[in-house]
């Protein structure tokens, strides 16, 4: 179903999408400093809570995707299309629905979660977060549109609109803040624009009828209780999942406070590291997703259990040479920063860790798992990632961070012990095959 020229086209405009997004990120944080700390400050805070809002539009958007595969798979066109609309419909309502929320609670939701930071930080999150909120909509309607031609395999279509969003993005930003002077706002609009023009883009191709599969009026308006229920049965335990694993990193957080200033900035700067070192996961399971579900969909069970196991073999191989790479890079990264010897120190020794299992066992722990997920086990996986994200993740830092007195290496440890396990059980998963008799569709 899938040749080698297939799976590049899949996979490289994925990576370099995701690349770009990465480093446009670390381009924002650069241009937002000369805002000063206050605005960087409430930038940074309210994007850690921005991110439990992209994760449950990219949990809904995946939910779609693995049931537009599958509707694919079976060659049954008009289905994933109307999968696709429904997962529009749905996308707007949810997210005006949060952005309701947030315009009309931003306030006091900020004062509750960072009541006790400095007044001039309070006022950048309460600018950052109203700006933010009214770019929901437009954010899950973007995130609908890329699952759709993800499904189909046009991954180049969504880079190249990320390319120009990102400069419409950079290109806002250095005009909202050295040009007009508009502070937290002039970095809030760039990317409330960058936002909308990719969500008009994509929205518009979704209508083209030179795609496969496309969006139709008669079925966006339309209730229809049985995709949905489908679509949610995927989406709903991925956003639940998501979003408790928010709530831990923000639990970690607290925890890496008690331990001085050296090991939060050492671990603050890996953290950064560590986001570029995990494209490759970050890039293959929206691969898994495209190429497990159209299989299963098309009820060949041996061509699904190939392509997991071509998948895993390229999965872990670039893994391996991406995160060597970014190893080797990290020492020369350090003399850039003007830092004590023992605070670099530390960080090559939490990106090495964090290397090592990222590349042997993440792929495991990871991009099997929605591939899993792509045929059908939600249940399993999704229990299975909530049990060891709190069981041990959780757990394992506080015992090895605070109480064995390791520190920020120690939460490194608990987390890769946390991938270890998990992909150890998404393996043995895998071999038993009990995913071969789940259904969706």
């Amino acid at each position: 179903m899938f040749s080698n020229k297939d799976l590049k086209k899949l996979i490289l405009p994925l990576f370099m999408e995701q690349l770009l997004v990465m480093l446009v990120g670390i381009a924002d944080t650069f241009v937002i400093s000369f805002v000063g700390e206050s605005a960087v400050s409430g930038v940074s805070l309210v994007n850690s809570f921005n991110t439990i809002f992209i994760f449950l539009f990219t949990a809904l958007a995946s939910g779609g995707a693995v049931i537009i595969s599958q509707y694919l798979g079976r060659k049954d066109q008009d289905a994933a299309g109307e999968s696709g609309s429904q997962l529009l419909m749905i996308s707007i309502l949810f997210s005006v629905a949060m952005s309701a929320v947030i315009l009309v609670f931003n306030e006091k939701l900020m004062r509750l979660m960072f009541g006790r930071v400095e007044d001039g930080v309070m006022e950048a999150c309460l600018v950052y977060l109203r700006i933010s909120a009214y770019s929901y909509p437009v954010l899950a309607v973007y995130n609908a549109g890329a699952a759709l031609y993800r499904s189909f395999g046009k991954t180049s279509t969504t880079m190249y609109i990320s390319v120009i969003a990102n400069v419409i993005n950079v290109a806002g930003n250095l005009i909202g803040v050295f040009v007009l002077r508009a502070g937290v706002a002039g970095v809030a609009y760039p990317s409330l624009l960058a936002r909308a023009f990719s969500a008009v883009i994509i929205t518009f191709l979704c209508f083209s009828g030179r795609n496969p599969i496309q969006y139709r009026g008669q079925w966006i308006f339309k209730w229809n209780k049985d995709l949905l229920r489908r679509i949610l049965y995927i989406a709903v335990p991925n956003g639940v999942e998501s979003g408790f694993f928010q709530l831990v990193k923000v639990g970690l957080s607290s925890i890496v406070a008690l331990f001085g200033t050296s090991q939060i900035a050492a671990n603050g700067i890996a953290q950064s590291i560590w986001g570029v070192a995990a494209l490759v996961c970050v890039t293959m399971g929206p691969v898994f997703i495209t190429v497990i579900g159209q299989c299963m969909g098309a009820g060949d069970i041996p061509e699904a259990e190939k392509y997991f196991r071509k998948l895993m073999k390229i999965t872990l191989v670039f893994s391996v040479a991406w995160n060597a790479l970014v190893f080797v890079g990290t020492p020369i990264l350090m003399t850039f920063y003007t830092l004590a010897d023992e605070t670099k120190q530390l960080v090559v020794r939490l990106v090495l860790v964090h290397n090592i299992f990222n590349a042997a066992a993440f792929p495991y722990a990871d991009p099997l798992g929605k591939g899993l997920r792509a045929a059908g086990d939600v249940k399993f996986t999704t229990l299975v990632s909530l049990g060891t994200t709190a069981g041990v993740r959780l757990v394992f830092s506080i015992l090895f961070g605070v109480v064995m007195n390791l520190g920020v290496m120690g939460i490194a440890w608990a987390m890769c012990l946390d991938w270890v396990l998990r992909g150890i059980i998404f393996r043995h998963r895998f071999k038993q095959g009990k995913w071969k008799t789940c259904k969706v569709i």
